[in-house]
C-alpha cells in the first residue's frame, strides 16, 4: 500500500503558494490552496470512491465521523501536489491505499501487541463471569483487583507501544513518541491524528509541506461537537507535543499556543474595594488565576498579590477566561471566600455577562441546561456529556438584534470552565458561538464576551451590593457584510 501524491491541475501559480506554513494549532480558514485539496478529498468521500471496495458506511453511523486531513506539497521538482490523511483508523483499516500510514512501526507491534490484546480480553472475560456468576459485593475485593490488573496491564502496553513510533522532524531528527511526553504516558490516541501522519509522510518522501488542513467528516460525535465539512485545528492533547517536534527545522508561523505567554500591559482596575473584599474589572487577555503548575505566572491573582504584599488570603471567587474582560469578584480572606461561594451555590449572588453571538437565536429569554466536561483528547475545549458531564446551567435572554448577531445576557447558575460559550454554541444550547470565540466556531479578532455585572450579600455588613461595568467598545462592526 502506498500514499498517493495527488498534483494539482493546472499547477498553481508561484504568487499563490502560502509564504510559510501556517501554524497547526490556529483557528480560522486554511489557505486557499489547502481548502482546494480539502474540497477534492471531500469529493471522494462524498461519491464513496476512494478505491479497494472500501465500506464508508461507518462514517455516518452515530457517532461515527472522524477527522480527515490534506498536506500541501512542494515535490523536489517543484510541482505542486498534495498528501491525504485519516486520524486512527478507516474502516476497521491502519492503512489504505491513498493515504498516509501510521507512524507505528508494524513489525515491531506485532512482537507483542497481539499477545497484550489476548490477555487483555481474558482479564475482562474474568471480569464479566465473576460478576454474573455471583453477588458482586461478596467478590468485590477480586473485582477490584481484576479492574486494576487490566489498567495496569493497559498502560503497560500503551507505554510499550509508544515507542514503536516513530516521529520524525524536519531536521531529519527521529525521537519515539514515548520520548515526547516522558515520563508520562503520552494520551491515548497520540500519534494516530492525520496531521503528524502527513508530515512524517513528506519528510520521507523528500516533499516540502506547504499548507495543512483537517477537517470532519460523517455524523458528528456523540458530544456533538464536530460538524461534517467543517475546518479544525489540531487537538492540544494528542498533538500539543508531537507537532511542534515535527515542526523543528520549518518555516512556520507563530503557534496560538504561545499566545498566552504575551501578557498585557495594564493592571486589573479595583473598581470596589473594603477590608473583606475586592472587586476588579479585567482586561481581556489577562489570565485569572496562575494555574497549579505556574504559581508566579502573571494572572489577575498574582498582579493582586504584588499591589497587596501584605495580605495572604487573597482568593478569586469567580474567575474569568483569558479573552474575557470584566467584573470579578476577590475575597480577601479564605472565610469571606467560602461564604461568598456558598452565594453562587444558592443563587444568592451572580455574575451578568454581556455578549455578541455569531448567528440567529431563536426565542427572546430562556434557560439552557447542558452537563459539561473537559474534552481530554483537546483540551482546554469543554464539552457536552450527558453521561459524563457536570450539571450546568445559564440563563438568557436577547437584548438586541443587528443583522446575523444577536446580543444577549447570560447568567450563569452554575461554575463551569467554558460554560457560557459552549452553551451559546451548542446546537442544543442557542446554536450561536460568541463572536471572536475560536475555539467553538466564532469568528471575529476578539471573544466579545464581557462580565457587565456583579451583585452579592457582604459577607460582614449584610449590605446588598451591586456593581456594574459597561461593556468595552467592540472593534469592529457587529453587523456582518
Amino acid at each position: 500500500m502506498q500514499a498517493v501524491l495527488t498534483y494539482f491541475d493546472p499547477q498553481p501559480a508561484p504568487a499563490e503558494l502560502p509564504v510559510r506554513l501556517s501554524s497547526p494549532f490556529a483557528h480560522g480558514p486554511p489557505h486557499a490552496l489547502a481548502r482546494r485539496a480539502a474540497e477534492e478529498l471531500r469529493l471522494h468521500l462524498r461519491r464513496g470512491d476512494l478505491g479497494g471496495g472500501l465500506e464508508l458506511r461507518e462514517l455516518e453511523a452515530p457517532g461515527g465521523g472522524k477527522m480527515f486531513g490534506v498536506l500541501v506539497v512542494a515535490a523536489p521538482d517543484g510541482r505542486i501536489g498534495y498528501l491525504r490523511a485519516f486520524s486512527g483508523m478507516l474502516a476497521g483499516h491502519w492503512q489504505v491505499d491513498g493515504f498516509a500510514p501510521p507512524l507505528f512501526d508494524q513489525a515491531m507491534r506485532d512482537t507483542f501487541w497481539p499477545a497484550g490484546q489476548a490477555e487483555l480480553s481474558a482479564l475482562g472475560d474474568r471480569h464479566a463471569a465473576l460478576r454474573e456468576g455471583a453477588d458482586p459485593v461478596a467478590l468485590r475485593a477480586s473485582l477490584v483487583e481484576l479492574e486494576h490488573l487490566r489498567a495496569g496491564l493497559s498502560r503497560q502496553l500503551w507505554q510499550q507501544l509508544s515507542y514503536t513510533y516513530v516521529i520524525p522532524n524536519a531536521r531529519g531528527e527521529e525521537r519515539p513518541l514515548g520520548a515526547l511526553f516522558a515520563p508520562a504516558p503520552p494520551p491515548g490516541g497520540a500519534g494516530d491524528c492525520a496531521a503528524p501522519k502527513l508530515l512524517a509522510h513528506a519528510y520521507r518522501h523528500h516533499l516540502r509541506p506547504l499548507a495543512l488542513a483537517e477537517f470532519w467528516w460523517g455524523a458528528p460525535p456523540l458530544t456533538g461537537e464536530r460538524h461534517a465539512g467543517e475546518y479544525y485545528p489540531a487537538c492540544r492533547g494528542k498533538c500539543g507535543r508531537v507537532l511542534p517536534y515535527m515542526l523543528e527545522g520549518l518555516s512556520v508561523e507563530a503557534s496560538p499556543l504561545l499566545e498566552e505567554a504575551a501578557g498585557v500591559v495594564e493592571d486589573p482596575r479595583v473598581v470596589h474595594e473594603d477590608p473583606w473584599v475586592l472587586v476588579v474589572d479585567k482586561p481581556r487577555g489577562l489570565l485569572s488565576v496562575p494555574g497549579r503548575h505556574s504559581p508566579g505566572r502573571d494572572s489577575v491573582l498574582v498582579r493582586l498579590r504584588r499591589k497587596f504584599p501584605e495580605e495572604s488570603g487573597l482568593h478569586i471567587v469567580h474567575p474569568l477566561d483569558f479573552e474575557a474582560s470584566g467584573l470579578m469578584l476577590v475575597a480577601r480572606a479564605p472565610e469571606i471566600h467560602a461564604a461568598l461561594q456558598r452565594q453562587f451555590a444558592r443563587s444568592e449572588a451572580h455574575a451578568r455577562y454581556v455578549a455578541w453571538l455569531d448567528g440567529h437565536v431563536t426565542g427572546d429569554q430562556g434557560v439552557v441546561e447542558l452537563p459539561l466536561r473537559s474534552d481530554a483528547d483537546d483540551r482546554p475545549r469543554h464539552i457536552v456529556d450527558p453521561l459524563h458531564g457536570k450539571r450546568a446551567i445559564t440563563e438568557w435572554c436577547v437584548t438586541q438584534r443587528s443583522g446575523t448577531r444577536t446580543r444577549v445576557a447570560l447568567i450563569p447558575r452554575t461554575a463551569r470552565t467554558h460554560q457560557l460559550r459552549v452553551h451559546a454554541a451548542h446546537p442544543l444550547g442557542l446554536g450561536a458561538p460568541i463572536v471572536g470565540d475560536l475555539l467553538y466556531g466564532g469568528d471575529g479578532t476578539r471573544l466579545m464576551l464581557h462580565a457587565e455585572a456583579v451583585t452579592f450579600i457582604h459577607p460582614r455588613t449584610g449590605e446588598r451590593i451591586d456593581i456594574e461595568s459597561l461593556a468595552p467598545d467592540w472593534p469592529y462592526p457587529v453587523t456582518r457584510s
